[in-house]
C-alpha cells in the first residue's frame, strides 16, 4: 500500500508544480502585457511633451488644431453614416438574392 501512496502523492506533487508552473507562466505573460503598456504610456508621454512644446514655442495653433479636430470628427460622422447606409444596401440585396435563391 505504500507504493499506492507514493504514487499518489507523486502525481498530486505533480499536479502541483503543474499548478504552479501555469500560475508563473500567468504571472509572466501579465508582467509582459503591462511592460508594453508602460512602454506605449512612455511614448504617448514624449508625443504629448513633443506637442506642448511645438504649441509653447508658436510652431502649432492650437484654434487651429482643434477647428481641424472638430472637421475631421464631423467627416468620421458622415463617413460611418455612409457605411450604416452602405450595410443596409447589401443587406437588402442579400435578403433578395436568398428570396431569389428559395424561389428557384
Amino acid at each position: 500500500m505504500s507504493t499506492t501512496r507514493s504514487a499518489a502523492s507523486r502525481a498530486a506533487e505533480l499536479s502541483d508544480w503543474d499548478r504552479l508552473e501555469l500560475a508563473v507562466r500567468r504571472l509572466l505573460e501579465y508582467q509582459e502585457a503591462l511592460l508594453q503598456r508602460v512602454q506605449a504610456g512612455e511614448k504617448r508621454i514624449h508625443e504629448l511633451e513633443a506637442g506642448i512644446a511645438e504649441v509653447t514655442a508658436g510652431r502649432l495653433d492650437p484654434v487651429a488644431l482643434s477647428e481641424r479636430a472638430a472637421a475631421l470628427e464631423r467627416e468620421n460622422r458622415a463617413l460611418e453614416e455612409r457605411l450604416g447606409q452602405a450595410r443596409e444596401a447589401v443587406q437588402r440585396i442579400l435578403s433578395r438574392l436568398r428570396f431569389a435563391e428559395e424561389e428557384s
